[in-house]
C-alpha cells in the first residue's frame, strides 16, 4: 500500500487496531477509566441507608452505598481479609453492615471493620487498618462520580469543565436542574462495539440524514451533518412544526422551571469524557453512561429524566422516550456494523474525518495523550491501494 497526502478537507482517524487490540483496551482501562472521574450511578438509586450497587470501573468492581447518616460512600468491592468479592449482586439492600460471604468479615456502611470470627482473640489487630479501601466520590447532576486515582484530577476542570466548554458557562446546564429531576425511564443496551465508536458517533451528525429520520424531522439542521456540539453555545433549533421533542413532533411537557427563553425549543448535546453523554431539551434530560467491558463490547445505560410532578402524575412518556430510544437503536446498530471492519486490512491505517467531524480528531488526540503509547496518527496521509 502507498500513502497519499490528504486534502485539507480530510484528517486521519485512529488506526483500526485502536478498536480491536486487547492491549490497547487494557491501557485504556488503566489510563482512562481508572484514572479519570467515572459516572457510576444515579444518586437516587441509592435512596435509603444500606442500598448498594456494584459498578465496573476499568478492571475494578466498585461498591457504592448510602451510609446510616445519609452520605454516599464508594469502596473497592474487595474484602480486606483474603480478597473475596464482598458483594456479588449488582444491587441490593442491607440493614446495617456489609459482610463477606467467605469468612464473614463484617464492615459498617462507612467501610470500617467492625467484626470477624475470633477477632476478639487477636487484640493486636488494629481494626482501623483493615477497613474497606475507599474510592473518591463526587455528586453532580444527581449522579455519583468516582475516581480510582490516588490523586484524582480536578472535578471542576475535567467534568464540569466539559459542560462549560460546550455551553459557554456552568449556569447554562444548572438551569435544567438535572439533580432535581425524576427518573422516568431507563433502558440498558448491550452494544457489540468498542466504546470509542459510540463516542465518535455521538459527537457527529454527518450520519443523521442517513439513519435518523425521526430525529432530523424534529431537528432539521441535523440533516446538514452538523452536530449540536460542533459550536460552543449552539443548540439545534426544533422544526417550526414540531411541538415537542417527541417521536412524532407532538407536544411534550411543560418547560423545566429555570430553562430560559434562549434555551427553549433547542437541543444541546454534551460529551463528558470518557463515558457520558448529556442531552438537554426544554422539558427533559437524557443522560447516557457507558460501561466498557471489552475491546468489542460496551454496556450503555440511558436515563430519561423529567420534572418530578410529571413522573408522579403517571403521564404517558412513551412518545418522548421513543424518539431517543430509536436514535440509540439506530446508532448502536451502526456501531455494531462498523466494529468488524476495524479488523480489516482495508482499515489497518484508519479512515478519514470530513470537516463536520474534525472535532473527533481532538478526541483522538486527547486519548492518545492519555495512553502515552505513541504519537497521534499522522493527520496528513491516508492509505490507498
Amino acid at each position: 500500500m502507498t500513502t497519499t497526502p490528504l486534502p485539507p478537507s480530510l484528517i486521519a482517524t485512529l488506526p483500526g487496531r485502536y478498536y480491536t487490540d486487547p492491549e490497547i483496551f487494557r491501557q485504556e482501562q488503566e489510563h482512562v477509566f481508572e484514572s479519570l472521574w467515572f459516572c457510576a450511578v444515579r444518586s437516587a438509586d441509592l435512596a435509603a441507608p444500606g442500598a448498594f450497587r456494584t459498578v465496573r470501573v476499568g478492571r475494578e468492581s466498585v461498591l457504592l452505598t448510602r451510609s446510616r447518616t445519609g452520605e454516599l460512600r464508594a469502596f473497592l468491592n474487595v474484602c480486606r481479609h483474603r480478597g473475596a468479592r464482598l458483594c456479588t449482586e449488582e444491587s441490593g439492600q442491607v440493614r446495617r453492615t456489609l459482610q463477606c460471604p467467605y469468612h464473614a468479615w463484617t464492615y459498617d456502611l462507612d467501610g470500617k471493620l467492625i467484626a470477624a470470627p475470633n477477632l476478639t482473640r487477636m487484640p493486636d489487630v488494629d481494626r482501623s487498618s483493615h477497613g474497606l479501601v475507599t474510592v473518591a466520590l463526587r455528586e453532580w447532576l444527581g449522579y455519583a462520580w468516582v475516581c480510582l486515582a490516588e490523586e484524582p484530577p480536578s472535578f471542576e476542570e475535567t467534568v464540569i469543565g466539559s459542560a462549560v466548554e460546550r455551553l459557554g458557562d456552568a449556569a447554562s446546564i444548572e438551569r435544567y436542574g438535572v439533580e432535581r429531576l425524576a427518573l422516568g425511564k431507563r433502558v440498558t443496551y448491550d452494544v457489540r462495539a468498542n466504546w470509542k465508536l459510540i463516542v465518535e458517533n455521538f459527537m457527529e451528525c454527518y450520519h443523521c440524514a442517513t439513519i435518523h429520520p425521526e430525529l432530523t424531522d424534529v431537528l432539521p439542521e441535523f440533516a446538514d451533518g452538523f452536530a449540536a456540539q460542533y459550536y460552543v453555545g449552539h443548540g439545534a433549533a426544533f422544526a417550526e412544526e414540531a411541538r415537542g421533542f417527541t417521536v412524532d413532533g407532538s407536544a411534550g411537557f411543560g418547560r423545566l422551571p429555570e430553562v430560559d427563553d434562549d434555551q427553549d425549543r433547542r437541543y444541546y448535546a454534551i460529551t463528558v469524557k470518557p463515558t457520558v453523554f448529556v442531552n438537554l431539551v426544554p422539558d427533559h434530560v437524557i443522560l447516557h453512561r457507558m460501561f466498557p467491558l471489552a475491546e468489542d463490547r460496551t454496556t450503555v445505560e440511558c436515563d430519561w429524566l423529567y420534572a418530578p410532578d410529571v413522573v408522579a402524575s403517571g403521564a404517558d412518556l412513551s412518545k418522548s422516550v421513543e424518539l431517543f430510544h430509536r436514535v440509540n437503536a439506530q446508532d448502536f446498530a451502526a456501531c455494531e456494523r462498523t466494529q468488524p471492519a476495524m479488523a480489516s486490512r482495508a482499515y489497518r491505517a484508519g479512515g478519514v474525518l470530513v470537516p463536520t467531524e474534525h472535532h473527533i480528531g481532538l478526541f483522538h488526540e486527547w486519548l492518545t495523550k492519555r495512553l502515552a503509547t505513541q504519537s497521534p496518527p499522522d493527520a496528513c496521509t491516508y492509505a490507498s491501494p
